[in-house]
């Protein structure tokens, strides 16, 4: 039988780390090479992002990833297309502020969760009011992935919008093991990264220690 909300819900809350794909950056891994060691490594949640991919080969992806995920009790999240998350039995999607609005997406998609990209604390509360089940904090620092954009929060930012919502949160942008760190210090426990990871030399080696390091934050 399919989890409900809530279930996905109690299992995104005991996260630690969030990897996020980007086939193009992951030194000339595909996307499944990148799944499979970062289930290796003990991630309990991935999402999938290609933005420039085909729809169809966008959900030939997800139905893989929907696979490998299922065998290994990971959540999978399909990034800005509720439709896609739907088809292949995803357990969540998460939303841009140009997507598909939150309470649209919660009337299609009751049983999944929401996620939404949020650039402020005013974006936070909107997404967290209209129903999002989890937000994300960012760019937190300059990232290869939001070419393009010249303003970022800083990790100082994290703490004055963890106060201000009472959703689950993750961070992210330009996070690596360097500034770690400095958003553990502000609060942060649910850290998704791309580069840091999906370019490492030993994918599963990484996360486990990444992983190691959220955790001693976090107690």
């Amino acid at each position: 039988m399919e989890p409900d909300r809530a279930e996905r819900l109690a299992r995104f809350r005991e996260i630690d780390i969030y990897p996020v794909t980007c086939e193009k950056l992951s030194a000339g891994r595909t996307n499944l090479d990148v799944l499979r060691a970062v289930i290796d490594g003990g991630a309990r949640i991935v999402q999938l992002r290609e933005k420039e991919y085909s729809t169809r080969t966008l959900y030939r992806t997800a139905e893989q990833f929907r696979t490998e995920t299922a065998k290994a009790g990971v959540l999978l999240i399909v990034n800005d297309r509720i439709d896609v998350a739907l088809a292949v039995g995803a357990d969540g999607a998460h939303l841009g502020q140009d997507d598909l609005p939150i309470a649209a997406a919660r009337r299609l998609a009751p049983r999944l969760l929401i996620g939404a990209s949020t650039h402020s604390r005013e974006e936070a509360l909107q997404a967290e009011q209209k129903g999002a089940d989890y937000v994300n904090i960012g760019p937190i620092f300059p990232t290869k992935t939001k070419e393009g954009i010249a303003n970022f929060l800083g990790p100082e930012a994290i703490r004055s919008i963890r106060s201000a919502i009472t959703v689950p949160f993750t961070v992210m942008g330009g996070i690596t093991a360097s500034n770690l760190d400095l958003v553990l210090q502000q609060g942060a426990r649910r850290v998704a990264m791309i580069t840091a990871i999906t370019q490492a030399t030993d994918i599963a080696a990484t996360l486990r220690t990444l992983r190691e390091r959220i955790v001693a934050h976090a107690t």
